[in-house]
């Protein structure tokens, strides 16, 4: 039964919303200039838009959770083997549920707005549902003339796919769906979407105090109340940013957590102009310069978040990204959205320039500005640097609509195209972060900033000298960079240390340098002097298929066999199935029920719960010469409804280096194996023998009554041999049958020992010599390329990324608590 009325709620939720936002939008352009009954009523408007979104969402959870897959959306993003935390994902897997993520943030930061600065309210909430009529555009899903307007998470399966069955059985609905991607089948895909969008959300609201002062004539004023949510916006995206890192980290099999994918780049380049945007309005508070520039780059920030929608969801991006959204026909609606608040934002800016406040007096080298100026400069020149590159397949459309065939391609060489130029404005970054925090607190001369720079400036110099010499560190930009991070690090905390004593309120900006030092110290030993464990010192060619530094930097494993790579010896244990009741299982010990989630153990008869029965794990034990032991269990996910095949590491965490290892390829487990011509051997009980060169001895013979379960007609005989055989590190027991039945057919059940790779079968039973003739047949052991890298100091990556954080919250909080005593006083905040 096709359950139509969910749909149609939802439907109807999502014009409500698209409606509701227009008219919210309307009032508030009509309470401009503090209309208190324009207000009221665009206030009690957009409450409904609010209510009409949570509806939309609670629709579309409903039918995700109840497997509707006669709907799209469900059958395209979901199924019903996955666990309640991936249902979850599956919500924005897709663009409509990501748009639908952008819209939720958007209407909670407006009921937030309006309930906390009455001031601003009309404004700034103009501003804030004109992004929403836009949005909620892109989810509707109407047909205008031959015009789609958006596209709706709400439609049938038989409205989107032109498949036979339909016109037969209209009313078909699939028994499951497609499912989620694998690659998103990690918990990180729980919590770093939210957050990224939560990020995306936040960056309008200091573009919506920019813009709303520019239209009401309070050219100035808006920077009091927009700089602790642009501080908020950096912090919320920076954690978005770093989750989708740490995601790629531990579940992408390229190596790393960064890989300049353009999606990654569009994100971090409205970051960084963010940052820099912070710093400039910061500037402007203490001195009342460079207003024109902090709305510049606030409203760029806003712009190229704008950007990176266009760049990841209109299909431009083609196979040059991982992340991107394939094109659902909405490119034309996101291109109008971009070009609307371009045109606005340098409208309005046009016409408030003149009035608009400029710095007249030239800037000092030794005043604050000048290095704040400095800094914010470096941060614009690194994202325009990545967006350089990012924007490739842009020129090509735009070349394209003038007849040109530019044809430019993404970069090949990563390394020259991103990580050394940022290397190198990063050198620059973190000598200005560790000098300009001296010229913030206090006035300077040459003579005095000498002096306050020395002991900072030795102290890194003593500190650096030490790792370069210990860590073999010899990459000349490497040591540039390990010196001024000391430095930034060293003059950070000088200058901490005296704010601690003062005001620990004031702290927000060193701790955040500081944690930025951190950071490029992390990526610099991590990324620079990672090392491969597990290098193919052979003159072996794994695969025609692979590149060359894949071929070099693997390893081939055979099952229980162990393997020295440098300090560790390593041992492929075999493939695992995980399970919530026993943990991680030898899959050869578990026989498959009708529930694909369901499994049961050979040795106990007991039924476990698969967690996911798409995921297999590799176990790997790693025995150092210390004599430490662990294990690792990387994983691969088969995904057949999408005929992926994903790989994905698993890390031995510690507090110098990660262990990082990652499965490259194993055998096909739907392949048949390539068995060898049978060879015969003639025991009695007791007799040893060898079998694929391993020891075995026939224990026993056993007369059976029952076979599989379903006991024997009268006339039959059966009876199994017991045969112990020695493995590696343990004993493994096969046990062929051999059937008479009706004394006449003669059947012959083989058994199979998977890890020690053979087969055995009884052949016959010749009862006057007590004797059993038996026929074996082997084939190629389980066996696994992988890599094994080591990390070094990665963890400084991830406590810089906490301290950054932190002193965002620290800046955050007191520029809050500066509004609100403002605020309550009476100023017009």
């Amino acid at each position: 039964m096709i359950h139509y009325f969910e749909g149609q709620l939802g439907h109807a939720l999502v014009i409500t919303a698209f409606v509701t936002s227009i008219l919210s939008a309307y009032a508030y352009f009509r309470a401009r200039n503090q209309d208190p009954e324009w207000t009221a009523f665009g206030t009690k408007v957009f409450y409904i838009h609010a209510i009409a979104v949570l509806g939309i969402i609670g629709t579309l959870f409903y039918l995700i959770t109840n497997h509707y897959f006669e709907y799209h959306y469900v059958f395209s993003h979901s199924s019903k083997i996955l666990p309640v935390h991936y249902q979850i994902s599956c919500f924005w897997e897709g663009q409509e549920g990501s748009f639908l993520l952008w819209i939720f943030w958007n209407a909670v930061l407006g009921v937030i707005l309006i309930n906390t600065n009455k001031f601003w309210k009309a404004p700034v909430m103009l501003v804030m549902t004109l992004t929403q009529i836009f949005l909620t555009s892109m989810i509707l899903g109407v047909v205008f003339f031959d015009l789609k307007l958006g596209s709706s998470p709400f439609m049938l399966l038989r409205e989107v796919i032109d498949a036979p069955i339909f016109k037969s059985n209209p009313n078909f609905i699939p028994e499951d769906g497609n499912g989620l991607n694998p690659l998103l089948q990690n918990y990180w895909m729980v919590i770093h979407p939210p957050t990224l969008f939560l990020g995306f959300a936040t960056t309008v609201v200091p573009f919506a105090y920019c813009i709303g002062g520019l239209i009401i004539g309070k050219n100035k004023e808006w920077i009091r109340p927009a700089l602790p949510w642009a501080q908020f916006s950096a912090m919320i995206l920076g954690v978005g940013i770093l989750m989708g890192a740490y995601w790629a980290y531990e579940t992408l099999n390229f190596g790393g957590y960064w890989n300049w994918d353009p999606v990654e780049n569009a994100i971090y380049v409205p970051w960084l102009v963010l940052v820099a945007a912070i710093h400039v309005m910061i500037a402007y508070k203490k001195s009342g310069s460079a207003l024109k520039l902090s709305m510049i780059l606030v409203v760029t920030s806003f712009i190229l978040i704008l950007y990176a929608t266009f760049l990841t969801r209109s299909g431009i991006l083609g196979n040059s990204s991982v992340h991107s959204f394939t094109d659902l026909g909405l490119s034309g609606q996101l291109l109008i959205y971009l070009l609307v608040f371009v045109l606005l934002s340098i409208f309005f800016i046009a016409k408030r320039w003149k009035d608009i406040p400029a710095t007249k007096e030239e800037t000092s080298t030794y005043s604050r500005e000048f290095w704040i100026f400095m800094g914010s400069a470096i941060l614009c020149l690194m994202a325009f640097q990545v967006l350089l590159y990012t924007s490739m397949p842009v020129y090509n459309q735009v070349a394209g609509l003038f007849g040109f065939d530019l044809n430019l391609a993404p970069p090949t060489d990563i390394y020259d195209a991103y990580s050394l130029p940022q290397l190198i404005l990063s050198v620059f970054l973190a000598i200005l972060s560790g000098t300009g925090q001296f010229f913030w607190w206090k006035k300077m001369d040459g003579k005095k900033l000498r002096e306050e720079l020395r002991t900072p400036f030795l102290i890194s110099l003593i500190i650096s000298g030490a790792i370069i010499l210990i860590g073999k560190i010899t990459e000349p930009y490497y040591i540039i960079l390990l010196v001024t991070c000391t430095y930034s690090i060293s003059a950070n905390a000088k200058i901490l240390a005296g704010v601690a004593r003062s005001n620990i309120k004031l702290s927000g900006g060193s701790i955040a340098h500081i944690g930025v030092a951190l950071m490029l110290i992390g990526i610099l030993f991590s990324s620079g002097y990672s090392s491969i464990l597990s290098t193919n010192y052979t003159s072996m060619v794994w695969s025609n298929e692979f590149p060359e530094e894949v071929n070099r930097d693997n390893l081939l494993l055979f099952i229980n066999e162990p393997r020295q790579m440098k300090e560790y010896s390593m041992i492929y244990r075999g493939v695992r199935k995980e399970t919530r009741e026993k943990g991680y299982v030898d899959q050869n010990k578990l026989i498959p029920t009708i529930d694909p989630l369901k499994v049961v153990m050979l040795e106990s008869s007991d039924t476990l719960t698969l967690i996911s029965p798409e995921n297999s794990y590799f176990e790997v034990e790693y025995h150092s010469e210390a004599g430490k032991q662990f294990t690792l269990f990387p994983r691969v996910q088969i995904n057949k409804a999408m005929d992926m095949i994903v790989y994905s590491p698993d890390i031995k965490r510690k507090l110098s280096a990660d262990m990082y290892t990652h499965v490259r390829t194993f055998p096909d487990p739907d392949q048949e194996p390539d068995w060898s011509d049978p060879e015969e051997i003639k025991v009695t009980i007791g007799d040893q023998f060898f079998i694929n060169d391993y020891v075995a001895t026939l224990e026993r013979m056993e007369p059976i009554s029952e076979i599989d379960g379903t006991p024997l007609s009268s006339g039959d005989v059966a009876v199994k041999a017991v045969i112990n055989v020695q493995g590696e590190y343990l004993n493994y027991s096969a046990e062929p049958v051999f059937v008479i039945r009706n004394q006449e057919y003669v059947g012959r059940i083989d058994d199979q020992v998977n890890d020690l790779a053979f087969r055995i079968s009884i052949q016959n039973i010749i009862p006057n010599e007590g004797a059993v003739i038996l026929a074996y047949q082997t084939t190629q052991k389980d066996w696994i390329i992988m890599e094994a890298v080591k990390k070094p100091w990665i963890n400084l990556l991830w406590l810089g990324t906490i301290l950054l954080m932190f002193g965002f919250l620290v800046a955050i909080r007191r520029r809050y608590v500066e509004f609100v005593k403002m605020r309550d006083k009476g100023v017009e905040v």
